[in-house]
């Protein structure tokens, strides 16, 4: 893992990120703190031009993005031609859309129709990946809801952006579902567990629980192109929690 491989999950300073201006001033800081590379997800209303040239002039890559799942199936080409614009390949899905999650049945049914949309989307070059929760974890007829879904889509095409805390969260083993996703996990979040007053809290990478020098190893061997920083929710200001994130995995694994 190199540290230019290393980007900030913008959803973690989404608070932030609520108009241009605000868009502006925080890559201005993420910058400052030592990312390289950014992962757009809710950011406030703005032109896919104006955020090319704010990135542009902070010296930031877009090294993927969390899109509706909604627009990729109805408007690919959009997601296409925005993605070309700011030289980012990875289109990631945030998340399962709320009717898919009724069993095992439509988590097949997603599977298939999903792939069919990230069909679309690598005609015009992007790599379409999906970011899990904890809910995936439940089992039906023997296999989690997370094993369906790649199990029943098109291993070419639907690729996986593992999130470290909620595996853990799920009672699963990052370091295996990364390493089962081998050639599939180009994005992974990283985001760490700890304990407070007895109930698990997110935390910044290295301050809390997980096994790191194993989830790392993962990636290594899975070929992840991206170990994407994450905390959906902070203890202190979020900014200072992602640099502490980044700073840890300095002193962790960087090569």
């Amino acid at each position: 893992m190199k540290q230019s491989q290393i980007a900030a999950q913008l959803y973690t300073l989404r608070d932030f990120t609520k108009t241009p201006a605000d868009i502006a001033s925080t890559m201005k800081k993420v910058k400052e703190i030592g990312y390289d590379a950014v992962q757009c997800s809710a950011l406030g209303p703005i032109e896919a031009t104006e955020l090319k040239k704010i990135v542009d002039g902070e010296g930031l890559t877009i090294c993927a993005t969390h899109t509706s799942y909604e627009t990729m199936r109805d408007n690919p080409q959009l997601v296409i031609d925005d993605h070309n614009l700011w030289g980012c390949k990875h289109a990631a899905i945030g998340g399962l859309p709320g009717e898919y999650r009724t069993g095992e049945t439509a988590y097949i049914r997603f599977a298939q129709e999903a792939s069919q949309v990230a069909k679309q989307l690598a005609e015009g070059g992007l790599v379409f990946s999906y970011h899990n929760h904890s809910f995936e974890l439940e089992r039906f007829s023997g296999r989690t809801a997370l094993q369906i879904l790649y199990d029943e889509s098109d291993p070419k095409l639907f690729n996986s952006e593992i999130d470290t805390y909620w595996i853990q969260h799920g009672g699963g083993d990052s370091a295996d579902w990364i390493h089962r996703l081998k050639g599939r996990a180009h994005l992974v979040h990283f985001k760490d567990m700890a304990v407070v007053d007895s109930k698990p809290v997110m935390a910044e990478v290295g301050e809390g629980n997980l096994n790191w020098s194993a989830i790392i190893d993962a990636c290594v061997d899975a070929g992840t192109e991206w170990y994407i920083v994450e905390q959906d929710t902070c203890q202190r200001n979020p900014f200072e929690s992602l640099e502490i994130s980044l700073e840890n995995l300095k002193t962790m694994a960087i090569g």
